[in-house]
């Protein structure tokens, strides 16, 4: 018997284990507010050719793409309104 000693390799697992959960922890409300954020960025609102414009700007997005998207949304705006 070991007189309640669980041994260094115990410990190592454990810190481990402490290691991880915080780090779980962390990231889990670094990910909340993150759309927490996100979601105040792009509510109600906000209009789709300005993010496009910007998407563009940014370099997210190619020309062509921005073109037909453009499209896309004056149509379905035409139709709405």
């Amino acid at each position: 018997m070991h007189d309640g000693d669980i041994g260094a390799g115990w410990m190592i697992v454990m810190m481990l284990g402490m290691v991880l959960f915080w780090g779980l922890v962390v990231i889990g409300v670094v990910w909340l507010l993150r759309e927490a954020i996100g979601r105040s960025h792009h509510g109600p609102g906000v209009d789709p050719l300005a993010i496009l414009d910007r998407r563009l700007a940014e370099g997210q997005i190619s020309v062509e793409e921005y073109e037909q998207r453009k499209k896309t949304l004056t149509a379905s705006q035409q139709t709405a309104g």
